[in-house]
């Protein structure tokens, strides 16, 4: 018998943990049956790169997944953080989370695997240049050559091409960086501390698909030289829809970003462009041995699988079990990647043929480090096909495996249960996702731990092999151990093992304004997660700051109850105007410096994270000459809870408040970002906002993008357009100097746009009416002016302000000038 060398051996087990979870897909029975036989006879991989969550193709991934069986992935440099959401409030690291598991879910339904760089969204970028100069040209590089030797694909394709035609700096760098990486995977010279882990590898082909969003790159891309035309219109008689309906309903899951898609039956052709090694004629597997003639010693277990997929029952599953069971041991004999990878598929085809459940459940979803954990497990074979039980595995979170032996024959239908129990390790890390546990390195995460680069999101905690036996054959299945319960509204639930801490003390604010010398109050939230928790916080501060008190205990608790401790803050004096909070709990010998934070937004499922306990403190002069506020919501923001910091009181307006509240009692009334394109009742209701200026009122909209709700905003006509300054620290200028937002209650100044952070602002006016007031101009490095950033505008007794400004970032990552800008738009006279 031959042996693997440490080398191949870490390869394999490498490769491995690139497996799925395996998940919930939209297809099931006979479908999925079908689907898992037919790729068990294909070897062939393509991987598709582009930079965010929402560039890839969606049918692409479904025709080749789903249609031609391949394995199928898809590289996002970037986790999406530098968007906007229009789910909800989350920016940055947190809304990056949310679209890796929006990824997660789209993934599920095309049919595809999903993959990230350590490469982080900054923002909207206009240059390849300014992208490569915050990521580094290497690291991003590597990560892709990374991704490449793990994968191991015949076919890259890129989405973008590399050059200005591409629009975002992010997009040209996916393409740039996907092109060296092509040849970089094969060249062992070429970050050659991965061969500890991976083998240099040579796709066959790279591949460009051709982007046609407009009807002349339609036709552009219809005449372009060597194309090949894949229509992933056609439609697949198994799913019961076409590669571009199933399309639909994976970009449908890109929720934050609005994408909700049709499902279009019909013709959609996309194009294949060569772009480097073996050009194809007509197909992007031409000359690609995709069948298990490819691997040495595979040919007869190709007919088997062949045969097996072939003269499959769909009235009797169970009938193709033993040719799967001939072909387990003619695959377990061969080393080799594909040979590894189709081993855990041809174990799961086993397992759908014969209709098992198998389930691990836990008593509860959140543990603490040092705590026990019962585990309910369940063992059902749904098929008469013969089967036994033999052991079972628990297998996770850093600690050894623990293996029961229990032999059991699976009858049919019916379930074999048991409990084990499992020590959760002292040392045991709470569950912060990977690329969030570390201190970022500027626009890139730091992930020590090389084999989490390219992960789209952390293994289970705990897993439960299970060890079957079947016509002489002994095969595993893996499942994650998980908390199952039922919910009085929808129903039966899982979710996964969270690892908390025995306490979090959970900040309201972020960030802290003091516009004056006066004291604050600041509140810590103590969340006990187990019973009878108590212990003390303490707060600590900066020289110059201080704190009353600087300690206070809390009282026995039970598991999930808050306690709200406050404590009086008092500023340093001016200049430095910022400082940090620290909060720590003592709890039974163990400190404690995170929150807890739970992001639910279903359908997908609850995120959970341990943000530091640390509040920002921003010491700023800044007067505000309004109190009463009306805020109409638009796609999520934190901007009212920022306004508040002012001292303001703000309401939040409601689709009754607009169309019947006396709006008279808001001393200026502030609609929030997106707000136009989201919300039907604010677009309804716009005349009675203009009356309410009319009438000396004062009304603020914040930036909208130009679709199709869009509806003429303001008093007096004006465009919306796409003009963006990404870089933020372009300088402003003050095109009306004497314009009262630059003067009263605030005298601004240049220093009031220092250390803004991402941008100056996006989809600014392209086109105003005179009787608009420009006030501010800003521009990226070799580009035009721009004064549609900021329109001020008397109407009747009132006034109207437009501003696409990003006020909804920087006031609540507390830029000092920010605040003091935006208190004198409130208080606009």
């Amino acid at each position: 018998m031959r042996t693997l060398s440490a080398k191949s051996l870490t390869l394999l087990l490498c490769l491995c943990l690139c497996v799925p979870a395996f998940a919930q897909a939209p297809f099931s029975g006979t479908p999925a049956i079908e689907q898992s036989l037919d790729k068990l006879t294909v070897l062939g991989s393509v991987l598709l790169i582009a930079a965010h969550p929402d560039d890839e193709n969606t049918a692409i991934l479904a025709y080749y997944a789903r249609g031609r069986h391949m394995r199928t992935g898809y590289l996002s440099l970037t986790r999406g953080e530098g968007g906007q959401n229009l789910i909800g409030s989350e920016q940055g690291d947190l809304l990056g989370l949310i679209r890796s598991h929006e990824l997660l879910a789209a993934r599920r339904i095309d049919g595809a695997e999903q993959f990230f760089t350590r490469a982080i969204d900054f923002g909207y970028s206009k240059t390849p240049e300014e992208t490569l100069a915050k990521w580094g040209h290497e690291l991003v590089l590597s990560d892709v050559v990374w991704v490449i030797r793990r994968f191991r694909p015949d076919v890259v394709i890129l989405r973008f091409s590399g050059t200005p035609k591409d629009g975002h700096g992010q997009h040209q760098v996916s393409a740039i960086v996907g092109k060296e990486a092509f040849s970089a995977a094969a060249d062992p010279n070429r970050f050659p501390e991965q061969l500890k882990f991976v083998e240099p590898w040579q796709a066959r082909r790279l591949l460009f698909n051709t982007f046609s969003f407009t009807r002349d790159q339609e036709k552009e891309a219809a005449a372009t030289p060597g194309r090949i035309e894949v229509d992933t219109g056609a439609f697949n008689p198994v799913l019961g829809v076409s590669y571009s309906q199933i399309a639909g309903m994976s970009r449908s899951m890109h929720r934050s970003q609005g994408m909700g898609a049709s499902q279009r039956p019909g013709p959609s052709l996309n194009y294949l462009v060569p772009v480097a090694g073996d050009p194809p004629t007509k197909d992007a597997f031409d000359g690609i041995d995709t069948s298990w003639e490819r691997v040495p010693g595979g040919a007869e277990i190709g007919r088997v699988l062949a045969e097996a997929a072939r003269s499959f029952q769909p009235e009797h599953p169970e009938r193709s079990i033993p040719l799967l069971l001939k072909a387990h041991p003619l695959i377990a004999a061969l080393h080799d990647p594909w040979a590894s990878r189709k081993l855990n598929e041809l174990n799961e085809a086993i397992a759908l043929c014969a209709g098992l459940w198998l389930d691990a459940n836990s008593d509860t979803y959140a543990i603490v480090p040092g705590s026990s954990l019962e585990v309910s497990y369940t063992a059902l074979n749904r098929s008469t096909a013969p089967m036994r039980l033999e052991s079972l595995t628990l297998e996770g979170m850093g600690s050894e495996s623990r293996t029961d032996a229990h032999h059991a024959a699976l009858n049919a239908n019916q379930p074999v249960n048991a409990q084990l129990k499992y020590a959760v390790p002292a040392g045991q890390p709470y569950s912060q996702p990977f690329w969030l546990r570390e201190p970022k390195h500027g626009d890139t995460y730091t992930i020590p731990d090389r084999q989490l680069i390219g992960l789209p999101d952390d293994p289970p905690l705990l897993n439960l092999r299970f060890r079957l036996e079947a016509g002489g054959v002994t095969f595993d299945l893996l499942r994650p151990v998980r908390h199952r319960y039922v919910d009085r509204v929808d129903g039966e639930q899982t979710r996964a093992l969270t690892v908390v801490p025995p306490v979090a003390l959970n900040l309201p604010r972020d960030m802290v304004l003091f516009p004056n010398a006066d004291a604050r109050r600041v509140e810590i939230a103590v969340r006990a997660d187990v019973p009878k928790a108590k212990g003390d916080v303490q707060v600590a501060l900066e020289p110059g700051w201080s704190a009353e008190p600087v300690s206070q205990a809390f009282e026995e608790a039970t598991a999930g109850e808050q306690q709200p401790l406050a404590f009086e803050v008092r500023p340093m004096q001016l200049p430095d105007p910022r400082a940090l909070l620290r909060a720590s709990a003592h709890v039974d010998g163990r400190e404690i410096g995170v929150g807890m934070l739970v992001i639910s937004h279903p359908p997908l499922p609850p995120l959970t994270v341990f943000p530091p306990a640390v509040a920002k403190l921003v010491r700023v002069d800044v007067r505000v000459a309004v109190h009463k506020v009306g805020y109409v919501m638009g796609a999520g923001d934190e901007m009212p809870g920022a306004i508040r910091q002012l001292g303001c009181e703000v309401t939040l307006l409601s689709a009754s408040d607009l169309e019947q509240r006396d709006l008279s009692e808001f001393d200026v009334i502030v609609t929030g970002v997106r707000a136009y394109n989201t919300r039907a009742d604010l677009r309804a209701n716009l005349p009675r906002l203009l009356d309410y200026v009319r009438n000396g009122g004062k009304l603020i909209d914040q930036y909208n993008v130009t679709d199709g709700n869009l509806v003429p905003m303001g008093p007096y006509p004006f465009k919306v357009g796409h003009d963006r300054v990404t870089v933020e620290e372009s300088p402003v200028a003050f095109t009306n100097p004497s314009n009262p937002l630059l003067h009263s209650p605030n005298d601004i100044t240049q220093k009031d746009f220092e250390g803004w952070i991402q941008e100056r602002g996006l989809y600014f006016a392209s086109e105003w009416d005179p009787r608009y007031q420009t006030v501010l101009e800003s521009h990226d490095p070799g580009e035009k002016p721009l004064a549609g950033g900021m329109l001020y505008a008397r109407y009747g007794k009132g006034i109207y302000i437009f501003s696409g400004y990003s006020w909804f970032r920087e006031l609540p990552a507390g830029v000092p000038g920010a605040y003091r800008v935006f208190a004198n738009m409130l208080s606009a006279k």
